[in-house]
């Protein structure tokens, strides 16, 4: 229980810390975000639960095959926000319209390379 804790901790201080530090520079938080920490951290905790090399392997490369669908967000969003819907209108189709691209991401992988979740 308090292995649990702590990396709810850890993990929620890693989120608060990259929201403090965008309100200084936007620039460094968009490093910070982009690192792929949560993916980490992630790991850290499974291996460190686990001590599954297979399970940790296969969790970094499902990982790099949903990051195609993942960048639709970033794309999605900064246009809806230009063309002036407001912030949680735009967050909200943002949302959805990356849920539809992961929908349609899974069907493609699964119709052609018998993939499936």
């Amino acid at each position: 229980m308090f292995f649990s804790i702590l990396k709810v901790l850890i993990t929620a201080i890693v989120i608060v810390l990259a929201a403090e530090v965008a309100k200084r520079s936007s620039l460094l938080a968009g490093l910070i975000v982009s690192m792929p920490l949560i993916t980490v951290l992630t790991l850290i905790w499974l291996y460190w639960d686990t001590k599954d090399i297979k399970q940790v392997s296969d969790l970094t490369n499902n990982t790099l095959l949903m990051i195609l669908p993942s960048l639709t967000f970033f794309l999605f969003f900064p246009i809806l926000l230009k063309l002036n819907l407001n912030f949680p209108g735009a967050m909200l189709v943002a949302i959805l319209s990356t849920a539809l691209c992961y929908w349609g991401y899974t069907v493609f992988l699964n119709k052609f390379f018998n993939i499936s979740l």
